[in-house]
């Protein structure tokens, strides 16, 4: 049983960062939902009426997104779930809100005492609470995200308290916009133990999303982990692979870029697709990655809900799925309340 918490935790700490076993709530790097997922992971800086992108960078929080909600979930390696919830609000007096709340799952356990005797079943999970705030002065936009954080694993728990800074620019007449978010800068409020020494997931990130004139495909570039010049590892000794070869600068700096694209086939429908370099290098088996790496997904709207879907693959062993339903809900009580009226 013991598997599932170790694959979940090696897997978050692997893919995002060669920091692992030294952070602590490193589940809030992992994507949110399937549009993010989708385009490699990492994206800072697709500005439109989709309301799960605030989380990513709180000054992409915008009015188009107001009383838009959204309902994600992805079916987490080793039967871990993840879910988040999504809202935005503007309101006339105290400007633009934006609220979040993420929630994984690592499921029960049986627990044993250091004689090897049975002492029950103990669970473990993490949560976070999101409420972001934006502002525009003309195309510049910034915002913040104040994150309370909470880690258990059994009777051991972690709670911080973090903030989010971001910043944009949306270019004035072209399909272009610049992110900028400084993340995850805060205080630890309490650790697993008075022993523990645990450090936050910290990150700078600076993206951009642009796309042709007359071409129906956005492409979206974001630059990740760059508080830390060198997150390749490597193993002199070989780790069991004789003749493994430094990573080479190329590598390196190759390892900080995320790579996304979406095709838009109809403002109902399109496709997305991304590449992560870091996943692949450090997820790969040997000389077989099985696609580490690699992400695909799509999005389609039906009347006032929009629907999205994401394959990550992770490992030659399999990867992860991400299911998203968004909805304005402003428009849709309109609506009801329009169609009863014409009823009476």
């Amino acid at each position: 049983m013991w598997l599932r918490t170790i694959c979940a935790i090696s897997v978050c700490f692997s893919s995002w960062a060669q920091v692992g076993g030294q952070r602590s709530l490193e589940f809030l790097n992992i994507p949110t939902n399937s549009r993010t997922a989708a385009l490699g992971g990492v994206n800072v800086s697709l500005y439109d009426q989709d309301v799960n992108m605030f989380i990513s960078n709180p000054a992409l929080l915008n009015a188009d997104m107001s009383d838009h909600f959204s309902i994600n979930y992805q079916a987490y390696l080793a039967d871990i779930n993840n879910s988040t919830l999504s809202y935005a609000k503007n309101f006339e007096k105290y400007g633009l809100w934006g609220f979040g709340l993420r929630y994984f799952d690592y499921g029960d356990f049986e627990g044993y005492d250091a004689t090897g005797a049975p002492t029950g079943e103990f669970g473990a999970s993490e949560f976070a609470f999101m409420i972001s705030h934006s502002h525009s002065i003309g195309n510049f936009g910034l915002g913040g995200t104040l994150t309370l954080a909470h880690s258990s694993i059994a009777s051991f728990g972690a709670t911080a308290l973090m903030l989010d800074l971001g910043g944009t620019f949306i270019h004035p007449t072209r399909d272009w916009t610049l992110g900028l978010v400084i993340k995850n800068f805060g205080v630890l409020i309490s650790d697993y133990t008075d022993q523990s020494d645990s450090d936050l997931p910290f990150d700078v990130q600076l993206g951009t999303s642009f796309k042709p004139e007359h071409m129906p495909v956005r492409f979206s570039f974001t630059v990740y982990n760059l508080y830390q010049a060198d997150i390749a590892f490597f193993d002199p000794t070989g780790d069991g692979e004789p003749g493994k070869e430094e990573p080479s600068t190329v590598d390196k700096i190759f390892r900080h870029l995320n790579f996304g694209m979406e095709v838009i086939l109809s403002k109902n429908f399109n496709l997305r697709g991304g590449y992560n370099h870091l996943l692949r290098r450090e997820l790969r088996v040997q000389q077989n990655s099985g696609g580490a790496g690699f992400s695909f997904g799509f999005m389609f709207r039906i009347k006032a809900f929009e629907f999205a879907y994401t394959r990550n693959l992770y490992h030659p062993a399999g990867g992860t799925n991400y299911f998203t339903m968004t909805s304005n809900l402003g428009a849709l009580f309109k609506k009801k309340q329009i169609i009863q009226e014409q009823n009476i």
